[in-house]
């Protein structure tokens, strides 16, 4: 009798060891799985403004550092073509250099970055500031010397962007010279605009402050300097937003949606300032 007590008791403390054991590999399993289906995976498609370049490319790099499995993708040709390709459906966000138009309709904008249009010469044009008129008169043929704004006695080459470039549209509307302005060169792409004015001592031309470099000199307008605190503070007035454009109603994937929380965040205030932009303000 005792014999078969203590075979009894035997058996039932191993059945509860294996119990133990395998209700604990399944809790651990499922832990595991859970971690494993919390991380995000999938690609997101961006396509629109060249002049975002600088801040969604540091963005896409910040997010899938923290985010392995997901792919971002990015096509800079224009806001016109970004906005176009979501309204198509053939990306998952377009990106524009401006505000949605009257007839763009269907669509949400959400500022991602404010940034400012640096005015930009050859970096020996001895002019270093300009008012918002003289631009003016500079960019419409009124000027066409740049004798007349305390430089040098040569012609003034009006270098700009492509119709539908949301730096042009955000240009023309806020000096007030839409469709009259008198190019010489149109070109499609900021980089293409810096490359051209930095080659001719006569140029003036416009680009995102994000993607100034040393090769061309940034006027002041009105004395301002175009900086990522007077840009935020109102001051520098040529300036315009950065915009993710999305279908209004549509939910985006779970990877885009994450990117889009990502760059509104906090934590995407310092990539934005350090690629040369300024994040809104809540």
């Amino acid at each position: 009798m005792k014999k078969k007590t203590l075979l009894a008791l035997l058996i039932v403390a191993a059945m509860t060891f294996m119990a133990a054991c395998g209700g604990g590999g399944e809790d651990a399993a499922t832990e595991g799985e859970g971690g494993e289906t919390s991380a995000l995976s999938g690609t997101v498609s961006l396509n629109g403004s060249t002049s975002v370049e600088s801040v969604i490319g540091a963005l896409m790099e910040a997010f899938m550092a923290e985010n392995p499995d997901v792919n971002i993708t990015y096509d800079p040709t224009g806001s016109g073509s970004g906005i176009t390709a979501v309204t198509n459906g053939t990306t998952d966000i377009g990106l524009a250099s401006r505000n949605l138009n009257d007839d763009e309709t269907g669509l949400t904008a959400t500022a991602f970055a404010l940034d400012g249009i640096a005015i930009i010469v050859h970096p020996d044009n001895p002019v270093a500031d300009l008012s918002l008129e003289q631009i003016k008169g500079l960019a419409d043929g009124t000027i066409t010397n740049w004798s007349e704004v305390g430089g040098d006695d040569a012609e003034v080459v009006l270098i700009g962007r492509e119709a539908g470039s949301g730096t042009r549209d955000g240009f023309e509307s806020i000096v007030g010279v839409e469709d009259v302005c008198v190019y010489q060169q149109e070109l499609t792409s900021t980089g293409s605009v810096i490359a051209a004015v930095a080659a001719n001592p006569q140029a003036i031309g416009y680009a995102s402050l994000a993607s100034v470099n040393d090769d061309v000199k940034a006027v002041t307008v009105d004395g301002v300097v175009a900086s990522e605190e007077t840009v935020l503070d109102g001051s520098y007035t040529l300036q315009r937003p950065f915009n993710f454009v999305m279908k209004e109603g549509q939910e985006l994937s779970e990877p885009a949606q994450a990117f889009v929380d990502f760059a509104l965040s906090a934590e995407a205030k310092d990539i934005i300032a350090q690629a040369g932009a300024v994040q809104p303000e809540a």
